[in-house]
């Protein structure tokens, strides 16, 4: 590979991304997220601004010693009025204790002329003076071109003049940023293109944002263009409609467009892990669709696809799931045919004889079962316990004998009106009647917590399973069952792996027991744990 194939890598996640609604970093997370990030070979890791809050402050007051990635500081080119030497702004990001900063201004004439109120010759030369005082006293000193292709496109004179201040004043990479997000992928490789007339692209970076959709594309067209720098975050997350993606500009910049990066194919393979950690860390549900990593990915439904995935996975997978840490997931559902359902067997470990009776039986069980409203194919543990249960291989690790549930509404001792949920239990374990009660948040929380006080103490691995997500969807499966609720429950346990059940019936709380049941017996199945 040569110099020219290398694009490196700028994740500006712990900036960029804490600006997303809901998500708020300690500095703790941040030094958790920087090591992630250090482990799968990312360049630059930009940390946050010093001086901007007192979490970035603690932060850089004593950073994080990595390994392969540069610990990077954001800050502002100085102020107008102040010298280099005398703002506490620039100050303030070059006392850091980093050996690289990353300093944004302005490149677009209205915000010189509104924004700033300067003149523009001015501008320039605040753009070139913290560069070369930057450059001076760190390893690495970077620009960020503020609105930089807005900027471009009503003045283009002007925004080349910014980016060449700063890369003559020593700046180790100029990145053109698309601030607003409103550039389109052939804008960005046209203006790219001119761009690289004056500054060599291996000092160019680009940094997207998502508000149309582009920020992956319009990377990927910039580095087409020239560019050796990337900037993105972790799933794309960032203010507004977040920031290029960086868990999909990697692999397609090392899988499709065949250049070299940070990362090794050890590392590509850790993807599919990081994006799901990520998302965990911060309490957010996965996205099922994500490219590359999602559960969807590489799932395949329709039976014509799984027959062309068992000849040649080509057909339908641009690349192998495994290169990205990723699986193929075969899909049961009333449109699957005998090819999803021996697909399916085969990957959750069931070897069956494609000519065996009991293939047929299970299609055809499983399509009567989805026109009474179940949905395998968002319900795969559900799935595999059916298909293990027909062939007589999932333990009776417990009977129901029966439950109830009541609620009460009611107002407390203080005058507040309170809702309370009591759930009793009788369930076979063994050779064992157990009757236990619970008092819940809710129906559902009560009888979790009832079954668990019964199960538990023969079946301690379950004190490991949480419930992450609950979802009701009412649906009329035919004339004469009239609304019938569809609960779809999903269970986690602390190595991170996530498994979804259902339950349907005319009764919601019926159909969440038997999602939660089947929770139950799929980790205790899974865990190889004996029946009592």
């Amino acid at each position: 590979m040569t110099d020219d194939n290398r694009v490196y890598l700028f994740d500006t996640t712990l900036r960029d991304g804490a600006q997303t609604q809901g998500v708020d970093f300690t500095v703790a997370d941040k030094i958790e997220i920087a090591r992630e990030l250090d482990r799968l070979g990312i360049d630059y890791v930009e940390g946050g601004w010093p001086g901007a809050n007192p979490t970035d402050d603690r932060l850089f007051a004593e950073p994080p010693a990595l390994e392969r990635s540069i610990f990077t500081a954001f800050g502002m080119t100085q102020r107008p009025g102040r010298s280099a030497a005398n703002d506490p702004g620039l100050s303030a990001l070059l006392d850091a204790r980093v050996d690289a900063v990353c300093m944004v201004g302005k490149t677009w004439d209205f915000h010189v002329d509104v924004a700033l109120g300067i003149p523009r010759d001015q501008n320039l030369e605040l753009i070139g003076s913290s560069i070369a005082e930057a450059a001076r006293r760190k390893s690495q000193a970077m620009f960020d071109c503020e609105h930089f292709f807005d900027g471009y496109k009503a003045n283009p004179d002007y925004a080349l003049a910014c980016a060449k201040a700063a890369y003559e004043a020593g700046a180790r990479w100029v990145v053109l940023c698309d601030t607003n997000g409103g550039t389109l992928p052939d804008e960005i490789e046209r203006i790219v293109g001119e761009v690289i007339r004056h500054i060599p692209g291996d000092r160019l970076g680009i940094h997207a944002h998502n508000d149309t959709e582009n920020a992956v594309a319009n990377s990927l067209a910039a580095v087409r263009a020239g560019v050796r720098q990337v900037q993105g975050t972790i799933n794309g997350l960032g203010e507004r409609c977040g920031n290029a993606n960086l868990i999909s500009l990697i692999p397609s910049l090392m899988l499709k467009m065949g250049y070299e990066t940070g990362v090794t194919e050890e590392g590509l393979k850790s993807l599919t892990h990081l994006s799901r950690w990520f998302d965990e860390h911060l309490n957010r549900a996965p996205s099922r669709n994500a490219p590359y990593v999602g559960e969807s990915a590489f799932a395949h439904k329709g039976g014509l696809h799984v027959s062309a995935v068992a000849k040649d996975p080509r057909s339908y997978e641009h690349v192998p799931p495994e290169t990205v840490g990723n699986r193929r997931h075969i899909i049961v559902s009333d449109q699957a045919g005998r090819a999803n359902v021996l697909a399916r067997l085969k990957e959750i470990g069931i070897e069956v004889d494609p000519k065996d009776r009991g293939v047929r039986k299970l299609v055809d069980l499983v399509k009567a079962r989805e026109f009474e409203g179940y949905a395998y194919d968002g319900a795969e543990a559900s799935f595999e316990l059916l298909a293990r249960r027909t062939l007589g291989q999932v333990p009776d690790y417990f009977e129901l004998k029966r439950f109830s549930v009541t609620d009460e509404r009611r107002f407390n001792a203080r005058g507040e009106l309170v809702t309370e949920s009591e759930a009793s239990v009788k369930v076979r374990v063994g050779n064992d009647i157990r009757h236990t009660v619970a008092e819940g948040n809710g129906p559902v929380n009560a009888i979790d917590l009832a079954l668990r006080k019964a199960l538990e103490p023969s079946y301690p691995a379950l004190k490991g399973l949480r419930l992450v997500d609950y979802r009701v969807r009412i649906l009329k499966a035919t004339d004469a069952s009239g609304a019938m609720p569809r609960v779809l429950i999903e269970s986690a346990n602390g190595n991170g792996d996530r498994w979804s059940t259902i339950g349907v019936s005319t009764n919601v709380i019926d159909a969440s027991f038997d999602a939660l049941g089947d929770s139950f017996t799929y980790k205790l199945f899974h865990d190889g744990v004996a029946k009592v």
